[in-house]
């Protein structure tokens, strides 16, 4: 069987291609970048929204399943049209021309910011009525419309939710919270109580070839994350015991903090920053797929390869 894999040179496509491979899976990588040198191999171009659907076909040859990593975010230049050609219509293209000529399943790397918000606080699991935010947080959800609208009858399509992934060259901000765990800047330990659930792109690369193997129709959606929600407290003291630096988390009362974002127009931020977001990973797991279990540990050893690396 062929897979097509799609954003395969990022950080998540990177880890599917080589489970994929371990599973003995016949891969076709593709790329925006195909130029770029990468140790999975050469990469085919993906197509833009607007291109023909000649260049859409092309991929498909002997193509049964697709994996759709590739997406936009963390580009603020960007715009809703932006965010909307690249997450929406090119995943609507892509789903319609696997529907018509690939015999199995088009798993659909999506995001929680599909059902909410970054200030949003509560479980979000499959039920979460969607009620995205942010530009990039609808166009994801209507690339899973596209992508369900594609599949219509069909229990070969779906949208595998995620929340903020982890891994050697993340961005957007776990990449962000590492470089400021990489100061010695005191921070204050109540700006910091918000627990989230993260996911190692490993673990996504797993629920990935579970959902490909894993016999029996596939759900519209299914949410992944850790075993296990961390606190934002956590996540910096992990990093900094990674670089080999004190905690400096200092216990700030809530308060006067909440108060000051007020004052400064920031309660946007402020509800982002403590908001607690945890996804309910049940349904996933019920069908036999295993989450990490060592989150705060695999944060530790990611900035320690980062502190080596330097």
């Amino acid at each position: 069987m062929k897979v097509l894999v799609t954003g395969a040179t990022g950080l998540i496509g990177r880890q599917v291609v080589g489970r994929l491979r371990q599973a003995k899976f016949d891969i076709c990588v593709v790329s925006r970048q195909p130029e770029r040198p990468s140790a999975i191999g050469e990469a085919l171009p993906l197509p833009g929204a607007e291109a023909p659907d000649e260049a859409f076909l092309a991929l498909m040859h002997d193509v049964t399943h697709v994996v759709h990593c590739a997406a936009l975010n963390n580009d603020r230049d960007a715009g809703e049209a932006g965010y909307r050609a690249a997450n929406a219509t090119l995943t609507g293209r892509l789903a319609k021309v696997a529907a018509a000529c690939a015999s199995g399943r088009f798993i659909y790397l999506s995001s929680i910011r599909a059902v909410a918000g970054s200030g949003f606080s509560g479980t979000i699991n499959e039920a979460t009525p969607p009620a995205p935010q942010c530009a990039y947080g609808r166009s994801k959800r209507e690339g899973e419309v596209r992508m369900l609208e594609a599949y219509a009858g069909r229990p070969d399509a779906t949208a595998l939710r995620l929340p903020p992934v982890y891994g050697e060259g993340m961005r957007g901000n776990m990449a962000a919270l590492m470089r400021l765990a990489d100061t010695s800047l005191p921070l204050p330990a109540g700006a910091l109580a918000g627990v989230r659930s993260l996911i190692s792109c490993e673990t996504a690369a797993d629920a990935v070839l579970h959902l490909l193997s894993h016999p029996g129709p596939l759900r519209p959606a299914y949410v992944a994350g850790d075993a296990s929600p961390v606190a934002m407290s956590e996540i910096i003291t992990a990093f900094r015991q990674g670089f080999n630096r004190p905690p400096r988390l200092l216990p700030v009362p809530t308060l006067p903090l909440r108060l000051a974002a007020m004052l400064l127009g920031k309660q946007a931020s402020w509800r982002a920053l403590t908001a607690t977001q945890i996804c309910d990973q049940s349904l996933l797991a019920s069908e036999g797929w295993t989450p990490e279990t060592d989150t705060v540990d695999r944060l530790r050893d990611l900035a320690r390869h980062a502190a080596r690396a330097r």
